[in-house]
């Protein structure tokens, strides 16, 4: 099981920047999916950004062109760095991992089994 705990969240204002980042350990293997889901106050946890073990990237239509999603893996880290917030991009943001040798990783919450804590992004207008 991989452990994941997240950080740099907080409060801006819309249009602002914010850059979430990750720290992973405890792997097993070494062929992850990794990406970022979100869940607002009252709404259902959905997918964000996915990123796979060779680099390949997804992102979820809302975010297409705002946020990036990489990964540092001499460090074990991913990254969220997300530009133009919006008021609607307020939620708590969650890192997950599964393992997994495809080159398009999913975005459903079901397919990953490990999850950080997440931290909260707050966007005022």
């Amino acid at each position: 099981q991989v452990q994941l705990e997240e950080s740099g969240g907080g409060s801006v204002q819309a249009g602002g920047s914010l850059r979430l980042s990750c720290a992973a350990s405890g792997y097993t293997y070494r062929r992850y999916c990794m990406g970022w889901f979100r869940q607002a106050s009252g709404k259902e946890r959905e997918g964000v950004a996915f990123i796979s073990a060779d680099g390949d990237t997804t992102y979820a239509t809302f975010v297409k062109g705002r946020f990036t999603i990489s990964k540092d893996n001499a460090n074990d880290t991913l990254y969220l760095r997300m530009n133009d917030l919006k008021p609607e991009d307020t939620a708590i943001y969650y890192c997950a991992a599964e393992i997994s040798y495809v080159r398009f990783c999913a975005s459903v919450s079901v397919a990953y089994s490990d999850w950080g804590q997440g931290t909260q992004v707050t966007v005022s207008s």
